[in-house]
Formats: structure tokens, sequence, C-alpha cells
């Protein structure tokens, strides 16, 4: 089974302005090569070899595009890969009609407005468990930098200054780690820790099983105040901005130090920096930033600059060769099972679906329908297919969009547009892809 030509409805709302039908499109089975794939900031090798493995065709930047570049760009393209830097927003998307997948080769995806890629069938993919690794070990590098005071000591020995001593220096055995968000990387550190002696605390929204000796409790207020050490592992949301602000570092044990990689609009960086100067916190270690550089180069500002015993990273958590390269293959994969399946396992604005592929011998056509969510859709479709023998089906919603995958027993060729035209024109319909 190879990708069928790709036809996009411009229908965006569930009424269409006319009831008349479609003019037939000229179907055709479709070459893989005829795919268009956009690569920017530097996507890992793995990722690309996938990419370029598929038979697809490969533009590749190593940063970020301007807006104005991009909107150019992405007129053409079917694909995008990107990372943290490029910002995907409605105005930019509009331009993309041919566009049918993104893949965000990182773990957020806060940089494409994935509302306005469902409403318009463009599946959105992400790498949320490639780097969690790389992330949890640096939490422990800095847990002992902090607790040894190690970025101070070396600024001073940077300036010729000599100054060995042990005040406020210690080990990390049987000191209490508070996690706050016990997901892929919380729980990495989380063992990485217990395995290095501390006691291990953690706080989640959801129910979540411990692993090794860590303990849940019940409140964000009681972990910050048993932690020796508190490190935040939690998503972007309405919930979660400024999460830990004045209040909740004054609520810290005096002394504890904050571990802060996981996004930048979680801390309230002016009341961390007062806390850190005025003693309240022994020090703290950031890696993510509420706004952070386009660019590299000498254009970082922050109130946290030159706050004693404060390491700043510029969002380097999950930057190791390891990392890159597993988030290269695990989106690249992605990518290519959605273009040439249709598979949304793993999407994140996108019902996920999957059926297994036919047999080699079978005669199928697969119908792929993104759809909005509105009664008798199902209904609607079957009714058309009704004369075909649909082999395999799964429908599933998400929010106001729904997705449908079937595999259609089709004899004749001649039906296939058929098939497509009669989809396509439903009042429902946001995409239509059929492959064969």
């Amino acid at each position: 089974m190879s990708p069928a030509d790709v036809v996009t409805s411009k229908s965006n709302s569930p009424q269409r302005s006319n009831s008349k039908p479609l003019p037939p499109k000229a179907l055709k089975p479709f070459d893989q090569g005829e795919i268009k794939v956009l690569l920017l900031e530097g996507v890992n090798a793995t990722g690309i070899t996938i990419l370029k493995n598929a038979g697809y065709q490969i533009e590749t930047h190593a940063k970020a595009l301007s807006p104005e570049v991009l909107r150019e760009k992405i007129k053409d393209v079917h694909v995008v890969g990107l990372r943290s830097k490029t910002q995907l927003t409605a105005d930019i998307l509009s331009e993309a009609k041919k566009l049918l997948v993104v893949g965000c080769f990182c773990i957020g995806t806060n940089q494409v407005d994935l509302e306005y890629a469902a409403a318009h069938g463009i599946a959105v993919f992400n790498s949320p468990f490639s780097n969690s690794r790389s992330v949890a070990e640096l939490m422990i590098c800095e847990i002992i930098a902090l607790s040894r005071q190690l970025g101070d000591r070396v600024k001073e020995m940077h300036a010729g200054n000599w100054q060995k001593t042990s005040t406020r220096c210690n080990e990390i055995r049987g000191k209490t780690l508070g996690i706050v968000g016990y997901g892929h990387i919380g729980a990495q550190l989380s063992v990485i820790a217990d395995s290095m002696g501390m006691q291990v605390i953690f706080y989640d929204v959801q129910q979540i099983m411990p692993l090794g000796l860590a303990k849940p409790v019940d409140s964000l207020d009681d972990l910050l105040a048993q932690a020796d050490y508190v490190s935040l592992h939690v998503p972007e949301t309405d919930e979660t901005k400024n999460m830990i602000g004045a209040a909740e570092l004054t609520r810290m044990k005096k002394g504890a130090y904050l571990l802060q990689a996981s996004r930048g609009t979680v801390v309230d960086i002016p009341a961390l920096a007062a806390a850190l100067r005025s003693g309240q916190l022994g020090g703290a270690a950031v890696d993510v930033y509420p706004v952070e550089p386009f660019a590299n180069g000498p254009n970082f500002e922050s109130e946290l600059r030159g706050c004693p015993n404060t390491i700043l990273t510029p969002h380097i958590g999950g930057s190791t060769e390891e990392a890159q390269s597993s988030i290269g293959v695990e989106v690249a994969s992605a990518l290519v099972r959605y273009v040439n399946n249709g598979t949304t396992l793993g999407a994140v604005n996108l019902p996920e679906c999957d059926i297994r592929a036919p047999s080699a011998e079978s005669k199928t056509v697969r119908l792929l329908n993104t759809h909005h969510n509105v009664p008798g859709v199902l209904k609607q479709i079957n009714l058309l297919l009704s004369e075909f023998n649909i082999e395999k089906q799964i429908v599933d919603s998400r929010g106001a969009v729904a997705y449908l995958m079937a595999d259609l027993a089709v004899e004749k060729e001649a039906d296939y547009q058929r098939i497509y035209n009669s989809i396509e024109a439903l009042a429902s319909n946001i995409r239509t892809r059929l492959l064969y």
C-alpha cells in the first residue's frame, strides 16, 4: 500500500456554502517521491535518514527561518519538522495548502497552534519520551553541583580567587528530593536519586504508581515544606503558570534548592531572584525561561544573572547526542507512518487511531477522513460506503474533531474517485485522503 494523491478539502466549518457536488479530482497511485519535507533547526541526522529512506524530497535548514521566509516555504510542503524556536502560528499555517503533518523534534508543542492544525486536518507529533534520561541526568548533576556550590567555586577560580571552604557544602545522601510532576522525566530522576541514597517524595495531579522507595504527598505545599531540593517537571498550562511564586518560595525550607527544567512560565523569575539574594534559598538551577533568545550569542537577560549559587543553562536539558538521535528516530518514524498509512498513534492534536496494514494479496483502498465531530457523521459515511466490504474500520474523536480509518475491498479502480468525491462532499468533512 502506498500513499495516494493528497487532496485537501477547503471546508473549515460544519456547513458548506452550497450543496453542489465537487468536481472530480484526478486521484492516482502516489509516488512517495512527491512528498516534500521541510526540516528546520538542525533536525538530527537519524530523523533525516528515515525520511530520505522513505523516498521523500528533503529540504533542511540548520536554524529557524524568519516568519516571512517560512510563510513562503510552507506553501508547497506536505511535512514540516521543527524544534522549539520555529513558531507555526495560525497565520503561517494558513499558507500551508498541502501540509499534512508537523513533527516537533522535542517534547514541547506550544510552538504550534494545535487547535488550528486540528481544525484543518494537520496532525502534530512530538517526542515525549526520548530525552527523559538526559534531563534526569542533568538534574542529578545540578543537585550535586548546588550542594557543593560548584558554580561559585568555578567562577572564583577562573578569576584567580582561591576559596577552599566546606561551609554550607553537603552530601546529597539522606537528603529529601521533592519532584513536582512524576511523568517520564520525574520518574527517571526518582530512580537515579533513589539509587544515590536520597529520600524521594513527589506531587502529581494524577495518581501515579511510585517507583522504588519514592512516596507521593497530598499537595504541593506538603512537598515544599519537606524537600531539601525541589525539581520541577510539569507542562505549560494555565494551572502551572507562575506555579512557583513568592508565596511558594517562602514555604520552602530556608536554604533549600530549586531546580527548574520544565517550562519557562512555571516560575516567577523576579520572585526567585529575590529569594536567592535574600538567602531564603540556598541556590537554584534554571534551564528554561519565560522569554528565550531566538539565536545563540550575547543576548541573554535575566534577573537571575549574578545571583549566588545559581546555575543558569541555555535550555540544554535534552541536548545530548543520545537524546537528539532518539528524538530523530521517534518523530521521523511517526511522520512516515502517518503519511504512508494514516496512523495517528502519538498525535497530540488528533484522536489516536491505527489499524493493521492489509496483506499483500488484499485489494483494498484505505480511506482516511478527518471531520467535524457532529452527530450522524459515521452513519452518513457508512451509508456511502455500504456497497463495498469494509474489511477494517476505526473512528475516534478528540474535542471538536474526529478521525476515521477504513480499509475497503474495492475491485474497480474507477470507484476510487467516486469514494473520494462522496466523502469529501459531506458537510462534516475537513480532509479526506485515499491510500492505495
